[in-house]
Formats: C-alpha cells, sequence, structure tokens
C-alpha cells in the first residue's frame, strides 16, 4: 500500500528556526500557526521540516543529543508569557537578538536560563488539568527516554558540555551508585528538565492539530545516524560499534560525490546491526513510532544505509578510505511493519543508489525522492521521467538555492564549463528566463507526475546564495538562515497560490491524508 496521497499535493521545505518571531529563533507558537495560515493561502498542504531534537556542536539538527527530545530552542516564549511562566519584561534580552539569521551563541545563554525559571514556576502556576497532562507526559516517556535524556544534560552541564566520553569515568561507565547520588542531589535540576521537554511537546501537539484543522500534513525527518554526544548513545552503547569507553572502531559517511571531492565524514558511531536483530529491531520500533506521532511523513535520510554503509576507519582525515559495509536489509523494515502497520516513510535515496538500494526500497513500496538540480543535467532526463510513488523537489536543504545553483556561486565545485551547461540545461528543460529561473524550476517540479511535489521556502521567495541554510562539509555558519516576516506578503502567497492551482496540487477539503 503506497502512504503518500491519492491527489498531487504541493508543499515547501522550511525548517523551524527559520520562522519569523521575535526572539532570536523560529518557535513553536503564533508564529508556526501563521505560516500555516500563509501555507493555506499558497494553497501548499505538506509542510516539510527538517529534525527537530536538541542540537549541540555546529547547531546541527541532524547530531542531535537525543533522537527522542525537542529542541528546547524552539519553545514558544509567548505561550510561556500567556500560562504566567514568564512575564514580559523578563523576556526583553530575546528581543534584542537578530531577526534575519539565528545567533545561536547569544541565543542559547538566554533562552535556557528563561526555561529554567518557567521550569521552576511550573507546579506553583500550572492549573489541575495541565498538571495531569505532565502527569501522563510522565508516565509515557519516563522510563523510554525522557529519565536518562534529563540525567545526560546535567552531567554534559557539569562536565563543561564536553562530550559524554570526556567525562569522569563512573560517569562514563553508568556506574549505578553514581548515578543514584547524582538522582538525588540533582533531583531539582532533573524534573526542569523534564518539564522543559513537556512545554516543547505540547506546544508541537498544539501546531500539529491547528495544521490538520487546516487540511496541512507535516513530514517530518530523520537522520539515520544518532550523534556519538547524545544520550540515546551513552544510556544505549549496546546499539553501537562503540567500546565501554564510547570510542567507535569505525564512523559513518560517504564517499566522495556532488557536494564533495573526499566525501562527507560524518563521525557519527556505526549501528550494531547484530544486536538489533536479536531484539527485533526494538529501538527502531520505537523511533518511528516516535517520530510517526509528530508527523504524517517522515523522510529518514541517507536511506541507502539500510541496504550497505560506508564505513570509515575511526581517526581518518576524510572519508575517502572508507569501505561498503551490509546494512540490515528487509528484516528492519518487517520488524517495524509487524510492530506499527504501514509505514510512513520516504526515502531519501540520493547520492551512489545502486540496484540492490533500489530494490529494497520498492520492495517495502517506500517513496523515494527525485531533485532537479541533480537530474536536470541528465540528457535523458524529463518531467516526464518522475514516477508518481516519489516526492520531487526543486533542492533540498543541502543544495544550494535553485538561483544561487543556477548562477554558481563563490564555492562552486563545477567548472564554469559546467556551470553553464547547468544553465542551458534548466533553461530548456522550464522553458524559462534566467531572471525567473527560481520559480520557473518549482513550476517544472509541480507539473510531475509526483504525488507529492516540494520546494525550499527560498526557492519560492527566488532567494540567491546568500539564503543556503546548509552547504555540506562545513563546519560553521550554517543553520542560521530566517524567513522575514515581510516577505510572506498578499502577493507572494497569490503568486504561489496561482501556480499550485494551475499545476492542479491545490488544497482539497476531502483530499487524503497520509496514513499514521
Amino acid at each position: 500500500m503506497h502512504i503518500l496521497p491519492t491527489q498531487r499535493q504541493a508543499g515547501v521545505c522550511l525548517h523551524l528556526t527559520s520562522l519569523p518571531s521575535p526572539y532570536g529563533i523560529g518557535e513553536l507558537g503564533s508564529g508556526a500557526r501563521n505560516f500555516v495560515d500563509k501555507m493555506v493561502e499558497m494553497q501548499l498542504s505538506v509542510w516539510q521540516f527538517l529534525p527537530i531534537g536538541p542540537t549541540a556542536y555546529g547547531d546541527s539538527p541532524y547530531q542531535p543529543l537525543s533522537t527522542f527530545a525537542g529542541n528546547e530552542m524552539l519553545i514558544d516564549i509567548g505561550d510561556l508569557i500567556n500560562m504566567r511562566l514568564l512575564a514580559t519584561d523578563e523576556v526583553t534580552e530575546l528581543t534584542t537578538l537578530p531577526e534575519r539569521y539565528v545567533d545561536y551563541g547569544a541565543l542559547i545563554p538566554i533562552k535556557n536560563r528563561l526555561l529554567s525559571l518557567a521550569a521552576s514556576r511550573f507546579k506553583d502556576a500550572a492549573d489541575d488539568a495541565l498538571k495531569t497532562d505532565f502527569d501522563g507526559f510522565l508516565s509515557r516517556n519516563n522510563a523510554k527516554w525522557l529519565h536518562d535524556y534529563a540525567v545526560f544534560r546535567i552531567l554534559k552541564t557539569r562536565h563543561g558540555e564536553r562530550p559524554w566520553s570526556e567525562w569522569k569515568p563512573e560517569y562514563v561507565h553508568c556506574e549505578p551508585a553514581a548515578l543514584h547520588d547524582l538522582e538525588e542531589t540533582a533531583a531539582e535540576q532533573i524534573e526542569y528538565i523534564k518539564i522543559i521537554q513537556f512545554l516543547f511537546f505540547r506546544q508541537w501537539w498544539m501546531l500539529r492539530d491547528y495544521a490538520h484543522a487546516n487540511r496541512i500534513s507535516l513530514f517530518g525527518d530523520m537522520p539515520i545516524c544518532i550523534a556519538l554526544d547524545s544520550s540515546d548513545a551513552w544510556a544505549n552503547r549496546e546499539i553501537l560499534r562503540i567500546d565501554k569507553d564510547g570510542k567507535p572502531d569505525s564512523v559513518a559517511g560517504v564517499p566522495p560525490d556532488y557536494f564533495s571531492k573526499d566525501g562527507q565524514l560524518w563521525g557519527n558511531p556505526l549501528y550494531d546491526w547484530d544486536n538489533h536483530a536479536t531484539n527485533g529491531y526494538e529501538w527502531w520500533v520505537a523511533r518511528l513510532r516516535a517520530t510517526a506521532e509528530l508527523a504524517d511523513l517522515v523522510r529518514i535520510d541517507h536511506f541507502r544505509g539500510f541496504e550497505s554503509f560506508w564505513s570509515v576507519p575511526a581517526g581518518s582525515d576524510t572519508a575517502r578510505n572508507g569501505a561498503w559495509e551490509p546494512g540490515p536489509g528487509d528484516a528492519i523494515f518487517d520488524a517495524m511493519r509487524n510492530a506499527l502497520g504501514t509505514l510512513p516513510i520516504v526515502a531519501e535515496d540520493l547520492g551512489v543508489i545502486t540496484p540492490e538500494v533500489e530494490a529494497l526500497r520498492d520492495r517495502h513500496q517506500i517513496p523515494g525522492m527525485v531533485v532537479l538540480q541533480f537530474d536536470v543535467c541528465d540528457a535523458d532526463f524529463s518531467l516526464g521521467d518522475v514516477p508518481e510513488n516519489c516526492v520531487c523537489y526543486t533542492g533540498t536543504h543541502d543544495n544550494d538555492t535553485t538561483l544561487g545553483w543556477f548562477r554558481g556561486s563563490l564555492d562552486d565545485i563545477r567548472s564554469a564549463d559546467e556551470i553553464e551547461a547547468t544553465q542551458k540545461a534548466v533553461l530548456e528543460l522550464t522553458g524559462g528566463k534566467p531572471e525567473t529561473v527560481a520559480m520557473d524550476l518549482v513550476v517544472s517540479a509541480l507539473a510531475t507526475d509526483a504525488r507529492i511535489a516540494i520546494a525550499p521556502m527560498q526557492d519560492y521567495l527566488g532567494l540567491g546564495s546568500e539564503s543556503r541554510i546548509n552547504t555540506p562539509g562545513t563546519p560553521s555558519n550554517n543553520w542560521r538562515w530566517r524567513l522575514e516576516l515581510s516577505q510572506l506578503s498578499h502577493h507572494l502567497c497569490d503568486n504561489v497560490a496561482s501556480i499550485v492551482t494551475a499545476s492542479g496540487r491545490e488544497l482539497q477539503n476531502d483530499r487524503h491524508r497520509p496514513h499514521r
């Protein structure tokens, strides 16, 4: 059974951090609901966002401190003021932060202090219904991931935010006596972290309900790998190929490709797939279940790693010297389907894709991806080649914006001749002009048979490389771009709505919602 909608739909990729807000970063409250309203104006019915876990070094959503926890920085400050957990005059420092980009270095300490203050007031300010909701949140999650995450965050802070492999040995090795003492001496701080997580998920559920009420589907993103410096790795090290001190034998990456001549050395620990097989992939079942409760569809990043993955010896300087090793294959999807039913998965099947990877995807009827920026220069490619059971993109969060890609940015690995060939191919494919290339490629994606066609918000706005959100292989200055409220003008919304309607992908009152 295919999980994509029966009617063709149009969507937008915009990460939550990029939303407009007065508090230095996109948030889950009024700014997110306003964006849903704008999507309705634009006749867009799918909102794709990046992973929403708590970030650490490099601020990457693909290296979260937990695969189950929510990013506390996304909690809406206005909602906390309405709940009387914070006062307006207490948050003025946040209003001095930039609105056009996220300044994580300035934002994080200010917002963490405010969130701790709000959590300290929760028991006195919350009414009985809210306290009951919090108790229910604890009962559903405490034993699964929440308590481990709270303890992990306390220990990480006490060790100067260093990776857990560099903590005191009794904490590296999770000695019961040491953890028991910590749970007693830091009980209040541990409770605060749990309250903050509750506030995040409460706001997420409200956003999810608002989106569904407006016929908008939420499309999440799940990195295949987890970070070594995460509560998942610290508390569940048996699922990874690491030793008792947290040291990996090999790490994840990809071989040289379009984005990097040396490949990409991610550094994530590799899974011990034999261990997962012995317990029926229960950790993965829990992971997908938790993500599917938040979103209608889930893109699994680097899907090909389930068939085979690029293993790089620990300590390598680049990913060049890696080798392919076999992944779990059919077994993991069989286990997840047996536990969860229909899988709401979209495969990120880009890069070096073999017939074996395609066969694995197709056996489980998992939709794939088509990215026009990658395919447009293929002499044999046409828009009619795009299959129904896929999601078609102009570009992804890892690509330059369409305008920047078309023009050729300063750090472009393509030669001048390659850029010129790209420009010629794009204009032939779209039948458009250089000055309207971004929207012309959006129109091309919408014209395909793909059940869902998505463009990054930057492409709807026709923005250049200065608005790129991520450049793979670079350690800094990513994930910072933000949308300005003034850019969501009625003129823009009307223009997008007209091309979506012309493509036959407008919002439908009785449209099929993806299975959950």
